[in-house]
């Protein structure tokens, strides 16, 4: 609900103030007054086109405040939060523009800098204009739809329609993303095959190349020391015989020494027999000397091709670890992940199988629900055509004809809304072909089908009502016709709040409020003005309605007629 409307400087208006009740409230003045002025203000300040026209002149620039106060629930909060703009629910909601005389505006909501473009989009959330030169609301196709399905009392099909389709939806993308994964496992099942065979063939162990490392620095050693143990034991070859052959010619020495004359205990007996007991202790040594050799040549343990194998297998693994790409202690995991790959690679066709029926079930379920609700909207469009007919008469377009074309769509243009295209289209004339709102329909006429439409869709729930402003909707008709005009926009009031610029006293009549706009002052200091109405101000003001220049006592006593009736 708009609660206050604040201006300055907007052509003939130098400041005004308003606050602005529930209901129906009526605006009224001499032509020329200036009562589009106030709309005008209004739109300013809901994001509408402006041009630098509206700024009083000898002014810097013109400014507009709409104070609005949405439920809680209202749809403009997500809005707000869509746009990334800060709010409070249990708070006014504020929007202001300013227009500077070179034509820049600048746009804010809760002062919050904005571009004009969001307040537009705000501003439509929040009320619709409905006039000689523009209707704004209903003439976006986009919202006929919701109407319809809050007229016929479907959001539940609705709903579940919208369930059904993000089922839909959600199969589609497991299936593309199968499918996705099948055209790449195929592509790689032969090089995964053969990746595979590699490392079956190789049986990786964890943690085998440090064991291979470690086993080949550790035989490395040991080759080294059986050479040198070898050669070591080079030097015992021959060396016993040749030990035994000096001391057999030592001992031949020392009986030749005894035969010539030799004393026993000479020093040349004593010496040789020395000689020959030295020898024997080297044989004895050197015997021993060559078994402890051979003991620790045994005592390695040594397979003359174990290094070769572990040196062989460890460039194994390292050459079909570089050509994978990656180390080889990663050899084993990969195994197992190349494993898994093919194993997938298996069941991803059954899988693709399985989603490929799920996604048939979800479009046939989603088509089924979406088929219910073309039919049932095509109901609801029937009576809706029934019921705006029904207001048509009294508002003197009688020869105009309404219905609701719900069009099917194409599957691929399947959404969460339904298969349906739903169009408000009008035929003002007999034989004429039905066409688009705006494209049929004069400016008083549309005016008033708005207005028939509004009286149809009221009391039927179809959401929270904006504020809906009509401009001299009452444009070329009067007597009965104006009185059902005014009759149907006091209904209308009853559950959302109406301004109407009016010329006719039948509609006035029927206004919860009454504002007068008129001009004062001449020349340069020319101003619009707005004064809220007392009752006996009210009275007076609809007698010039009725009477024009002379206000007679039978114009009062018909105007009391009326506010009373």
């Amino acid at each position: 609900m708009l609660i206050g409307l604040w201006i300055r400087d907007v052509v003939l208006i130098e400041a005004l103030d308003l606050s602005i009740g529930p209901g129906l409230t009526v605006l009224t003045g001499e032509t020329g007054a200036g009562k589009s002025i106030v709309l005008d203000a209004l739109g300013l300040a809901v994001g509408a086109r402006a041009e630098a026209g509206l700024v009083r002149r000898g002014a810097a620039q013109a400014a507009a405040s709409a104070v609005f106060a949405p439920a809680p629930t209202h749809p403009v909060w997500d809005l707000l939060e869509e746009k990334g703009l800060s709010y409070a629910r249990d708070e006014d909601l504020v929007l202001r523009r300013t227009l500077s005389a070179d034509g820049r505006s600048r746009g804010f909501v809760n002062d919050q800098a904005t571009g004009v473009g969001v307040l537009k989009e705000i501003g439509e959330a929040l009320l619709e204009v409905h006039g000689q030169h523009e209707t704004v609301g209903l003439l976006d196709a986009r919202t006929h739809r919701p109407l319809l399905d809050a007229f016929g009392g479907l959001e539940p099909q609705g709903r579940a329609a919208a369930e059904r389709w993000r089922a839909w939806r959600a199969a589609k993308e497991a299936v593309e993303a199968l499918r996705a994964e099948v055209a790449r496992a195929d592509a790689e099942t032969e090089e995964l095959t053969l990746r595979l065979a590699e490392l079956d063939r190789l049986d990786p162990r964890e943690g085998e190349e440090a064991e291979l490392a470690e086993e080949r620095a550790i035989l490395g050693a040991a080759e080294k020391a059986i050479a040198d143990i070898a050669a070591a034991r080079e030097v015992f070859d021959g060396l016993a015989p040749r030990t035994a052959a000096a001391v057999r010619a030592l001992d031949r020495a020392r009986e030749r020494a005894l035969l010539a004359g030799a004393a026993e205990g000479g020093a040349a007996v004593k010496r040789l027999t020395e000689a020959s007991a030295a020898l024997d202790r080297v044989l004895i040594e050197a015997a021993e000397a060559e078994a402890a050799v051979d003991a620790a040549a045994e005592a390695f343990d040594f397979e003359p091709d174990r290094l070769e194998k572990a040196e062989e297998r460890l460039f194994d693994l390292r050459g079909l670890a570089r050509k994978l790409g990656v180390s080889v202690e990663t050899l084993p995991t990969l195994r197992a992940r190349f494993a898994e790959r093919l194993q997938a690679v298996e069941s991803s066709a059954d899988a693709l199988k399985a989603a490929e029926g799920a996604l048939a079930a979800a479009r046939e379920a989603y088509l089924a629900a979406a088929g219910e609700l073309s039919a049932s909207r095509a109901a609801a469009g029937e009576r809706l055509a029934g019921a705006v007919m029904a207001e048509l008469a009294p508002l003197k377009l009688d020869k105009a004809r309404f219905r609701v074309a719900v069009a099917g769509l194409a599957e691929d243009k399947a959404g969460p809304n339904g298969l349906d295209r739903v169009a408000f289209e009008i035929a003002t004339n007999p034989g004429a072909p039905f066409g688009d709102l705006g494209a049929i329909a004069s400016g008083g006429e549309l005016a008033r089908f708005a207005l028939a439409l509004k009286a149809a869709l009221a009391g039927r729930g179809a959401g929270p009502q904006p504020l809906m402003i009509f401009d001299e909707v009452d444009q070329g008709v009067g007597g009965a016709v104006a009185d059902a005009v005014g009759l149907r926009l006091k209904r209308l009031a009853d559950e959302a709040q109406v301004l109407v610029v009016t010329h006719s006293p039948q509609v006035a009549a029927r206004g919860d409020a009454h504002w007068r706009i008129a001009k004062a002052g001449e020349g340069e200091r020319l101003r619009t003005t707005v004064e809220p109405l007392a009752t006996a101000e009210r009275e007076e003001e609809l007698a010039r309605m009725l009477a024009g220049a002379e206000i007679t006592d039978a114009a009062r006593a018909a105007a009391r007629a009326l506010i009373k009736a």
